[in-house]
């Protein structure tokens, strides 16, 4: 399993217009058992989940939670960071003004799938933690 680190950052620092990003980065990880060899480090693919900062953490968490589980889906899928990357990059670089809809949602993205399964988990969560779906949509369509 990838090593995960997840977080919130400042809205306008994500890689391009988007509330919520995965990545794998080629790091380090320094291991703290001890194995026969004593301690450790190797070069691994770690999973970054970046969501950005809400006004309330259980919306940052629905977003963390729609990346992960999107993010592992389309791993398991076989589908890769790159062509995801590029699908994503290259329907933000040619929206039309005031269409605000998911890169994932469209007929040719290559996740479709797994942003919709990503997308039914988080609503599910929405309402059980309480989140009115109408507001937290409205807050994210109201970032920078």
């Amino acid at each position: 399993m990838n090593n995960i680190e997840i977080k919130t950052i400042p809205h306008t620092t994500h890689r391009y217009p988007t509330c919520g990003d995965w990545l794998y980065k080629r790091e380090l990880v320094r291991r703290f058992s001890i194995p026969k060899d004593g301690y450790g480090a190797k070069l691994e693919d770690v999973l970054h989940i970046l969501a950005s900062e809400l006004s309330d953490e259980r919306r940052e968490a629905l977003v963390m939670v729609h990346e992960l589980i999107e993010a592992l889906s389309c791993k398991f899928a076989g589908i890769g960071q790159e062509a995801i990357d590029k699908f994503d990059m290259d329907y933000e670089a040619n929206r039309k003004e005031g269409d605000e809809s998911e890169p994932g949602d469209a007929a040719d993205a290559p996740y479709r799938i797994q942003h919709g399964i990503a997308s039914g988990v988080e609503r599910i969560l929405a309402a059980a933690w309480g989140v009115d779906w109408a507001d937290y949509e409205k807050e994210l369509a109201a970032l920078p």
